[in-house]
């Protein structure tokens, strides 16, 4: 399958409504790693084949 690998952009009206579910706060979008970011929670959480998933077990813990 050509491209699978390549998540398609997110779109802004999306991250608009988008909020942390563990603090209810804004999400900030990282291209890089293709994922959405609760600064509040430090929590990375993984967008795959073009879906964010929204569960805190499933996020990422940042640093900091």
């Amino acid at each position: 399958m050509s491209g699978a690998d390549i998540s398609p952009s997110l779109d802004p009206r999306l991250l608009s409504v988008l909020v942390c579910p563990v603090t209810k706060g804004p999400l900030t979008y990282d291209a890089t790693t293709n994922e959405l970011i609760s600064a509040q929670a430090k929590l990375a959480f993984p967008i795959r084949d073009g879906i964010p998933i929204m569960l805190p077990e499933e996020a990422r813990h940042l640093e900091g």
